[in-house]
């Protein structure tokens, strides 16, 4: 995308000078940095989505289910056997990705005149969200290490008083996971004034043994949406299919914003294969935790600083140049991400031999830096 050729267009005054969303896509061996399952999909499930998605063929002439019924019983059964609740699938909605479902929740209740509050660094996405619907960003502050802190947290939201609050849990690009303590202060404070609290789980399935959800607090908080994706945990990033759990008049309201027919025959048919075969892409997950436990360790012995992961990925710091490293891995044919921030860098835990790959070019480079 050039300025030149876009400064021919009346584009809206807020876009001029824009760069879009994107992480560089360089096809090297270990590609390890947009925090995808780098594990195949298994044979039998690419076997369940490509005879779900044929039967789905033979209907194309029509439209899809507009409620996707059969989608959402299957991602309330999967939540009720993650957590042991019993939601509904009248508290589930979905969309094309969790980008799409964080788009329509700020449809519904954030837009014009209004404000959205996150707290960075977290997922870059936010704040074009809030730009799209014409919406003010309002940037959070956090505690030493990243940390938010329940008290803090809950003084900030009720000083600006947003239409809409992000807490990210686990954290992109830190990799740490909210103790509920902090999301039911955010809660209390999100009560005094117009304002709804999303807490954006889209690493969920990742998170340590013993680190709760905060689906476990929808009851009785009307206000509170709990987002998720199968991009990461069932490796399902192609598929772009997202979802949320809250409360049925939270559904309802976003009914008002979607598109007609927003999700297609064919996501639908292939996001069921999946959640059919739950049990054997979480399998995965377990590889995928094993891995990202062995690089925060072997980090640490390198003397990095490596930050306490929930998620698919580490972030550490520690680096005098992180642009030089994340050059130097690359140049071995390993793609990690640079967020940003001085001296750090994020990487995807892989399969086992990514894994080996990274830790031994960072290692490389750290003796000969």
């Amino acid at each position: 995308m050039t300025e030149s050729r876009l400064e021919a267009l009346p584009l809206r005054e807020e876009l001029k000078g824009q760069s879009p969303y994107g992480a560089p896509q360089i096809d090297v061996p270990a590609m390890l940095n947009v925090n995808e399952t780098t594990y195949d999909v298994p044979a039998d499930v690419i076997d369940a989505i490509a005879k779900e998605v044929r039967g789905a063929a033979e209907t194309l002439n029509r439209y899809p289910d507009r409620e996707f019924t059969t989608l959402r019983q299957k991602l309330a059964g999967h939540l009720n056997a993650e957590t042991g609740l019993e939601l509904s699938a009248e508290q589930i909605w979905a969309g094309n990705g969790s980008n799409e479902v964080m788009q329509h929740i700020l449809q519904a209740f954030a837009g014009p005149g209004r404000s959205v509050m996150s707290f960075p660094p977290t997922y870059s996405m936010y704040p074009l969200y809030a730009r799209g619907v014409y919406s003010d960003y309002i940037a959070g502050t956090r505690g030493p290490g990243y940390t938010q802190d329940p008290e803090d947290v809950a003084a900030q939201i009720r000083e600006h008083r947003p239409n809409v609050v992000i807490l990210c849990s686990p954290n992109n690009p830190t990799g740490t996971a909210l103790d509920l303590s902090v999301v039911e202060a955010a809660y209390a404070a999100v009560e005094e004034s117009e304002t709804m609290l999303v807490v954006d789980e889209a690493y969920g399935e990742f998170r340590q043994p013993g680190t709760p959800s905060a689906l476990s607090l929808l009851e009785s908080r009307p206000r509170l949406i709990v987002t998720r994706t199968m991009s990461k945990a069932f490796a399902l990033a192609g598929g772009r299919l997202g979802y949320l759990a809250a409360a049925p008049e939270v559904t309802d309201a976003l009914r008002l914003v979607r598109l007609p027919y927003h999700l297609s025959a064919v996501t639908q048919a292939a996001a069921c294969a999946a959640l059919d075969h739950a049990e054997n892409l979480m399998a995965n997950v377990e590889r995928i935790k094993t891995q990202r436990d062995r690089i925060v360790s072997e980090l640490t012995t390198m003397g990095l600083q490596p930050y306490p992961s929930d998620a698919n990925f580490v972030f550490f710091g520690g680096l005098e140049d992180a642009r030089a490293a994340w050059q130097h891995l690359l140049d071995d044919g390993i793609l990690v991400r640079d967020v940003g921030i001085e001296g750090h860098l994020r990487v995807t835990a892989g399969t086992e031999e990514e894994t080996t790959s990274f830790l031994t070019s960072l290692q490389a480079y750290l003796q000969h830096r």
